[in-house]
């Protein structure tokens, strides 16, 4: 949508520009954030045109709608920047096959096995929301794991053609390119008239240091694609003439992105609730007709929603391994009130010590916005002022940051004792599954609007008065530069990844798998090593295991009402026993009490086979399981292993030998 200044005499300023006509309710509608009050001039009252450019001529037909309009080079060449800049990002890598992301190698190895998982629905027909291909007996409640279904379904054939590390690498990718365009088509057709605008404001929503961060092994929080096209799509559900229609392609979008990252729905749709209602409040007497039409169209779109994910979610809450909360000290994770002031570790005037202090690990640099952008932020908002919608934006901006801090708030790494809100927020059911220190994260999707809205009315400026066109342009390119330029992100970092044993590889592992076996690994798969969960991801699934990294209920005997999430299964003595011993533990003594436990194990596994490979302590891990089974393994497919089905299948065996110290 064009904006046009007028100025005192009531002639369009800025040259050629054809006279205003009347603005009907659909046009306005069109106009979006812009029609929300959005001012061009200090002195000029504002006209919304509903041509991209110009306004159209008498008697020339109706400018088509924006999605059917033919892009031009402009619209071309933003969209080949965003799938640049996401290649540039994870050219390492594409570059580097047997290696992986080393900020967060356990979640990468995750989200291969949820690509697995989503292959195998298709393929073999599997249930989409439970799996015990991992944890077994007890399994995976995949609602409650970030399944990514409406991204692992779609790319099965590139995981069944490729394998799925080579399908992470498409997914995160293709989630920052794809986040980016539809960022600048959203901004470009709906809330500004500048292709320059939406760039510039597309490419801070995309590569925010935030963004950059939980690339780093989140792909399903990068996949924010159709965060824009929601907030678009509840904007016009003012329009109480298609209220139904509206309606139905809201739920559309919520539904999909629901069976993409729960948590970026959530923080979207509290954003736009308090959006919408300041918008309401400041618009009841010149609009008193638009909350009605709203309120109808969200009736349609959370009726259907509802109505197609009330399964779903009721697996998620209430199905076999649901939880209820994440665990304490993620839900205490906050935000450092100096990270917003600061640098990330992944922008180019970042630096790691002082990151690491500030953030709980590489992952989660939520804020880092800099100076600079804090700044600019404030300078916008006092320029921006007279606009209602910038001032909720403004708003919306500090209510995250407020969540973000956590239950305390800290300062340099320092408790400063003062309760944040979260203090209140962070035991409420739903809130208690949100990570606080991520509300910082969804603070740049608001700052990347308000930079399209201020350049958008610099440009205005310009055209409106030419005189002030120099010292404009350079305020307005020297504030965005000083702001951003810092912010420039930095390549992904990446690590040697251990190699995949033959002995998975090869299928040597069938053998003693079936139907009635599962593999355990030495140690058990968790959040400090999740190979195996890679293993079972490239055999298609089809190898079972147990033990996971997943977010599972928490059984604690003390305390059967605890069903708090853990990152791992409950704590088993094998199990717990290889942790230890590689975590740099010694070797505790080896008896038939200890023997017994182990068998049990075995059987609660239904174990086939246990498989060590080489890794740190390998030989101490060797040792003890030797002495724990009383017999030698097998070296087969690098890797060595202990055919246990005897012991397992026969309720009649015992595991007895001497004392072990």
């Amino acid at each position: 949508m064009t904006i046009t200044g007028i100025d005192s005499t009531g002639q369009p300023a800025g040259g050629n520009v054809l006279p205003p006509r009347q603005v009907t309710e659909a046009e306005d509608l069109d106009a979006e954030l812009i029609a929300l009050e959005t001012d061009v001039a200090p002195t000029a009252p504002v006209k919304v045109v509903p041509d991209v450019e110009a306004a159209p001529e008498q008697g020339r037909e109706p400018a088509k709608r924006w999605w059917r309009r033919r892009p031009d080079w402009r619209d071309v060449l933003a969209t080949v920047t965003f799938i640049v800049v996401a290649l540039y990002l994870t050219l390492p890598l594409w570059l580097n096959l047997d290696h992986q992301l080393r900020d967060d190698p356990q979640d990468q190895a995750f989200f291969e096995w949820m690509l697995a998982h989503g292959a195998r629905v298709l393929t073999d027909g599997a249930y989409p929301f439970f799996s015990d291909r991992m944890n077994y007996p007890d399994g995976v409640n995949m609602m409650a794991n970030t399944s990514v279904l409406a991204v692992s379904l779609p790319m099965t054939p590139v995981t069944l053609l490729f394998g799925p590390h080579v399908a992470f690498n498409v997914f995160l990718t293709l989630a920052l390119a794809l986040t980016g365009i539809s960022w600048y088509f959203v901004l470009s057709r709906q809330f500004v008239s500048s292709r320059l605008a939406a760039w510039v404001g597309a490419l801070f929503c995309t590569f925010a240091p935030s963004m950059v961060s939980h690339a780093g092994g989140h792909p399903n929080i990068v996949s924010q694609f159709l965060v824009p096209l929601i907030i678009w799509r509840t904007l016009r559900l003012r329009d109480s003439t298609r209220y139904v229609r509206n309606g139905l392609i809201m739920a559309g979008l919520l539904i999909w992105q629901a069976f993409i990252n729960l948590e970026i729905l959530f923080m979207t749709a509290v954003g736009l609730g308090v959006f919408c209602l300041i918008m309401a409040i400041s618009r009841r007497k010149t609009h008193p007709g638009e909350a009605r039409g709203f309120v109808r169209g969200l009736v349609v779109a959370g009726t259907v929603t509802l109505a197609v994910l009330a399964y779903p979610l009721s697996v998620q809450f209430f199905g076999p391994q649901s939880y209820h909360g994440l665990p304490h000290f993620v839900r205490n994770f906050g935000a450092d009130l100096a990270s917003f002031t600061a640098y990330s570790s992944h922008s180019v005037a970042g630096n790691a010590m002082v990151a690491e202090r500030l953030a709980q690990n590489p992952a989660e640099e939520n804020a880092f916005f800099g100076w600079g952008l804090v700044i600019l932020f404030v300078g916008l908002l006092v320029w921006m002022r007279r606009s209602a919608a910038v001032l909720a934006l403004g708003a919306v901006a500090v209510l995250f940051a407020a969540m973000s801090l956590g239950p305390r708030i800290f300062l340099n790494g320092i408790n400063t004792g003062i309760p944040g809100i979260w203090a209140i927020l962070h035991s409420v059911p739903v809130l208690n599954s949100a990570v606080p220190t991520r509300w910082a994260m969804a603070i740049a999707p608001v700052i990347g609007i308000l930079l399209a809205l201020g350049v958008q009315r610099a440009i205005d400026l310009v055209r409106a008065q030419p005189a002030a066109r120099g010292p404009v342009r350079v305020a307005m390119v020297t504030a965005v530069a000083m702001a951003l330029v810092p912010l420039a992100p930095e390549q992904l970092k990446i690590a040697p990844m251990a190699p995949t044993p033959d002995f998975v590889t090869s299928g040597a592992w069938k053998q003693y798998v079936d139907d009635n076996h599962t593999v355990v690994t030495l140690p058990l798969p968790d959040s400090s090593y999740p190979d195996p969960l890679r293993w079972t991801a490239i055999t298609g699934q089809d190898m079972r295991i147990a033990g996971a990294y997943a977010l599972l209920p928490n059984q604690n005997p003390l305390d059967p009402s605890d069903k708090t999430a853990l990152f791992s299964p409950p704590w088993r003595p094998t199990s717990g026993l290889m942790a230890s011993i590689r975590q740099g533990n010694p070797i505790p003594e080896i008896n038939d009490i200890r023997r017994e436990m182990t068998l049990a194990d075995l059987r609660y596994w239904k174990a086939g086979v246990v498989v060590l490979t080489p890794q740190v302590r390998d030989s101490e891990m060797l040792r003890a399981m030797t002495g724990l089974l009383n017999a030698q393994p097998t070296w087969t497919g690098n890797a060595w292993v202990w055919d246990v089905r005897h012991l397992v299948d026969d309720p009649n065996a015992v595991l007895t030998g001497p004392d072990i110290s």
